[in-house]
């Protein structure tokens, strides 16, 4: 892999978003594009997927959003969003090993949550979470946080009005969790929370649980976590 360094906090930088035309997705793209970093959709229909970026109508002339399919998003990319659906990890990291740089940044928004007969059930992940499996399943050089895995997904594609609330940021280093958390200080109104080692992910997974488990209970679509007394 090649080898680089992770630009300072100050300076643009190319971002690759797998999984950028769903909810979550298009809104972190369109946030990070007017935050100014160079956003770069991944996808395997790489067609599909520029004609509905083509219709995104919020995006900044001066930073425009690019489409590419997911192995040359990847390679190209300082970060990577994990965007997908859990369920896809596995295949998807096994096509795209090769392309991450070393040094890089992978960011972990996946819940393993399942959904039958109107019932939401956690799926049982053999080393703890989702991010854990996906750790076990990166290079070795690739640096992997975990964040936006509370914040609600339709929140982050509805437009661009401030968040209003924390999200909680854990990873395999210090660095990564720097870097994870200057990324969501980023969206307007989201202030990131470092909660530590990335085996804090499972705590993080079922907080996310717990959220749609209140949505559904009470009817509404925003609930989301403040953490009081925290500086």
């Amino acid at each position: 892999m090649e080898e680089f360094t992770i630009l300072p906090q100050n300076t643009t930088r190319t971002v690759a978003i797998l999984g950028g035309t769903g909810q979550q997705g298009r809104g972190l793209a369109q946030r990070f594009a007017r935050a100014g970093l160079r956003v770069t959709v991944g996808s395997r229909d790489p067609a599909r997927a520029r004609e509905l970026v083509a219709g995104w109508t919020t995006v900044p002339t001066d930073q425009p959003i690019h489409v590419a399919d997911n192995a040359a998003a990847v390679a190209a990319a300082e970060v990577t969003v994990l965007a997908v659906p859990y369920a896809s990890i596995d295949p998807l990291l096994e096509e795209l090993r090769a392309q991450f740089k070393a040094g890089s940044l992978a960011i972990d928004l996946t819940v393993p949550v399942t959904f039958a007969g109107g019932k939401m059930a956690m799926l049982e992940v053999e080393e703890g979470s989702a991010a854990e499996h996906i750790r076990a399943r990166l290079p070795d050089g690739v640096r992997l946080a975990c964040a936006f895995k509370t914040v609600p997904a339709h929140l982050l594609g509805a437009g661009f009005d401030p968040l209003d609330c924390d999200e909680f940021v854990c990873g395999d280093s210090d660095e990564a969790r720097a870097d994870a958390a200057a990324l969501v200080a980023l969206l307007p109104g989201l202030r990131p929370v470092d909660v530590g080692a990335l085996s804090r992910a499972r705590s993080i997974e079922h907080m996310t649980a717990l959220a749609i488990a209140i949505n559904r209970r009470h009817k509404i679509h925003d609930a989301r976590f403040r953490v009081v007394g925290f500086p």
